[in-house]
C-alpha cells in the first residue's frame, strides 16, 4: 500500500474537486481523501485488446483494483469511494472519550510520519501476517543492525559481471574466470533479480535441480559461495546473509569408484589425437599432471636431457613446486614436439575442449573426467608401490593417494600402460583380456 493510491486524513469533507491529470493515473478527490484511476490495456476472449479503467480501492482496508469498460463510470465509482472513505472522518464525534481519546493520539503518534491511520493500520496488519505475529519491532531491528537501509539494489548479474572483472584485475587466470563466467552466467539466467532477493532455498533448489556429478555440483557451490561473499563486503546483500552458507554440504567422494582408463582405451586416444593435442593427453596420463597445470606450461619446464618436468608454484593448482619425472614411454610421445618454444597448448580453455571432442569421436572412447589423471596415479602406484613417491610426483598427499588408488589396478595392467609408445600402442592388443581390464 502507497500514499500515491489513498490518502485519507482527518480532516472535513469538501466538494469534490475536479479530476487531476497524473503522468500514469487520474485523480479523484474528496477534502483530503484520493482515490486513483488506471486507464490500461487488456486482451479480451478472442484476443483483441481494448481499453479498460480500474479504480483502487482501499474502502476494505486493503487494496482492490475494480475495473469498469468505461470512463465515466469509473470516474462516479471514484467519487463513490473517496466520499465513503471521507465520510468515516465524522464518525469521530460518536466515540466515547476513551475511544477518541485513543484515536487521537493514535493519530498524534503518527503526525511525523506523514502515514494515515489507516494506512497505518493497514500496513500493521499485513506486517502482521508476514511474520506470524506481532513482531514488527524485532524485524525493524534486524532489518536496521544488518544495515538494510543501505543495501545497494543490483541483480544477480551484474554482480556476477563486477565479480569477474574484479578477478581479471586481480591477475587470475583465463582458465578461472573462464569457469566463473560460465557457472555465473548459468545461475544469474535462472535468478534475474535483486540479488538480495536470492534465499537459500533458492540457492538449494537450484542446485538440486542441476542433476550433476557431485564433485561438477560441489564446484557450482564454491562459486556461487564466492559470489555472494563477494555481494556482501560491497553492500549488496545483508551482513552475514550468504544465502549459499545455509546449503547442504555436497560430498565429492560418496557415489562412485575413481575412474581410470584401460591401456586399449588410452592406446586409441593416442593414436587419434591432433598433433597440437597429443601432449596433453600425453602429459595427463603418463606424469598425472592436471589440465589447468598443462595450460600454463611453457615447453622449456620439460627437461628432455634431465628426464624431469618442472612444475613451478604459480603453475600448480596446490602452489608447491614440484618435479614430475619423464618417463620413458613419455619420453617418446614429447620428443618430435620438443623443439617447439612457447606454451605448450597454444590454444584457448574452449579450442581445448573442441580438440578433446574430435580426440573422443574419432577414438570411439568417451572421456571421463580427470581419467587421464587418476590413471597414472592408479598405475604409478601399482608399478613402484610408493604412494609418498607417487604423491610427491601428482602434488597430493599420501593419505590421499593410499586412500583413493590403492589396488584398483594389478602391476601387469601398470606395465602395459606404461609400455605405452609411438607406433607400437598395437602391442597392447593381443595381450590377455585380464592386464587390459
Amino acid at each position: 500500500m502507497t500514499f500515491a493510491d489513498i490518502l485519507p486524513t482527518l480532516g472535513g469533507m469538501n466538494a469534490i474537486q475536479p479530476v487531476k491529470k497524473a503522468a500514469k493515473a487520474e485523480i479523484v478527490s474528496v477534502g483530503n481523501v484520493i482515490v486513483r484511476i488506471y486507464k490500461r490495456k487488456r486482451k479480451t476472449a478472442t484476443g483483441k485488446r481494448r481499453s479498460i479503467f480500474e479504480v483502487a480501492d482501499y474502502s476494505s482496508g486493503t487494496r482492490r483494483l475494480r475495473g469498469f469498460k468505461d470512463h465515466q463510470t469509473a470516474l462516479d465509482e471514484a467519487d463513490k469511494i473517496a466520499r465513503q472513505i471521507a465520510s468515516g472522518n465524522t464518525t469521530a464525534a460518536t466515540m466515547l472519550n476513551s475511544e477518541a481519546a485513543s484515536y487521537g493520539r493514535a493519530f498524534e503518534l503518527l503526525r511525523p510520519t506523514g502515514a494515515t491511520l489507516e494506512l497505518a493500520s493497514a500496513v500493521y496488519a499485513k506486517a502482521y501476517q508476514i511474520l506470524g505475529g506481532d513482531r514488527i519491532i524485532e524485524a525493524a531491528t534486524f532489518f536496521a543492525r544488518h544495515g538494510g537501509d543501505q543495501i545497494i539494489c543490483r541483480t544477480v548479474a551484474q554482480v556476477a559481471t563486477e565479480l569477474i572483472e574484479a578477478k581479471k584485475a586481480r591477475g587470475k587466470s583465463a582458465r578461472y574466470v573462464g569457469d566463473l563466467y560460465s557457472r555465473l552466467t548459468r545461475f544469474a539466467k535462472s535468478y534475474a533479480v535483486d540479488i538480495s532477493t536470492v534465499t537459500t532455498a533458492d540457492v538449494q533448489r537450484w542446485l538440486d535441480s542441476l542433476k550433476l556429478a557431485p564433485q561438477t555440483a560441489r564446484n557450482f557451490r564454491t562459486v556461487l559461495y564466492t559470489l555472494f561473499n563477494f555481494a556482501e563486503a560491497r553492500g549488496y546483500i545483508f551482513k552475514g546473509g550468504n544465502p549459499v552458507a545455509g546449503t547442504e554440504h555436497i560430498s565429492a567422494n560418496g557415489n562412485g569408484a575413481i575412474q581410470i582408463y584401460t591401456p586399449a582405451e588410452m592406446a586409441a586416444l593416442l593414436n587419434n589425437a591432433p598433433q597440437h593435442f597429443l601432449p596433453v593427453i600425453a602429459l595427463g596420463g603418463f606424469a598425472g599432471l592436471r589440465t589447468a597445470e598443462i595450460e600454463r606450461l611453457d615447453w622449456s619446464d620439460l627437461d628432455m636431457a634431465g628426464g624431469f618436468i618442472h612444475v613451478a608454484a604459480e603453475k600448480a593448482k596446490t602452489r608447491s613446486r614440484r618435479l614430475v619425472p619423464i618417463l620413458p614411454n613419455l619420453a617418446q610421445w614429447l620428443a618430435p614436439l620438443a623443439q617447439q618454444q612457447g606454451k605448450v597448448w597454444k590454444g584457448t580453455l574452449n579450442s581445448l575442449k573442441e580438440a578433446r571432442a574430435e580426440t573422443v569421436k574419432a577414438a570411439e572412447t568417451p572421456w571421463k573426467d580427470n581419467a587421464l589423471r587418476h590413471s597414472f596415479i592408479s598405475y604409478r602406484l601399482a608399478e613402484i608401490q610408493n604412494a609418498a613417491q607417487v604423491a610427491l610426483e601428482a602434488g597430493n598427499s599420501a593419505s590421499m593417494v593410499f586412500k583413493h588408488y590403492r589396488e584398483l589396478v594389478k602391476p601387469e595392467t601398470a606395465k602395459a600402460w606404461f609400455g605405452l609408445a609411438p607406433k607400437v600402442a598395437a602391442n597392447v592388443v593381443p595381450m590377455s583380456k585380464e592386464a587390459l581390464s
